[in-house]
């Protein structure tokens, strides 16, 4: 049988097992992703695999890059994937994918013993970044004109309920102000 031949076997084997299952989706004919563990599990992580041209001779790429696995910590996915690579070896040479999935699902407290979930990088940044930027506000803030509760009063009587002070409000001192001007000059 040539490698190709396998592979199609292998493939529709996956269709026909893991139909309907959410844990397995199929990228491409030779891409996978299998989620061990539920969504809202901590300890769940997500296998990306990828079949080379000549499997199952050579061994398939495993792959924890995905969004899915950023709360994992790079020791973590190193056991994991070290783990991994162990049972791809034991089983290269023959179809090999539900081997390794079944094997990751049974073993995944073991795998996922020593893990402690990590706030990735860009939540430390973007979280540094909404202090500064709170801290930046309450500064601008600061500078605004503190008004006394009597000038508070004052200023909430002369409004409507918008907050808006009624059109004319300062008429009176306009006036004056023209009228103290007409004086002056006579």
């Amino acid at each position: 049988m040539t490698a190709n031949e396998d592979q199609e076997m292998e493939l529709e084997a996956l269709r026909s097992i893991y139909e309907g299952d959410d844990c397995f989706k199929e990228l491409s004919p030779v891409s996978f992703q299998f989620r061990v563990g539920d969504l809202d599990d901590s300890k769940s992580f997500l296998l990306e695999v990828s079949w080379p041209e000549n499997y199952p001779e050579s061994a398939p790429c495993i792959s924890l890059d995905t969004f899915f696995n950023n709360r994992l910590s790079a020791q973590t996915k190193q056991y994991i994937l070290s783990k991994m690579s162990e049972q791809v070896e034991a089983n290269l040479g023959t179809a090999m994918m539900y081997t390794l999935f079944e094997w990751a699902k049974e073993s995944k407290e073991t795998l996922m013993e020593n893990h402690q979930p990590v706030t990735s990088a860009v939540t430390l940044i973007s979280s540094s970044d909404v202090m500064n930027n709170s801290t930046s506000v309450s500064k601008k803030k600061e500078k605004k004109e503190q008004l006394t509760k009597a000038q508070k009063r004052k200023l909430i009587g002369r409004t409507d309920n918008k907050g808006e002070l009624p059109r004319g409000w300062n008429w009176v001192d306009v006036i004056k102000h023209t009228t103290e001007q007409r004086e002056s000059k006579c």
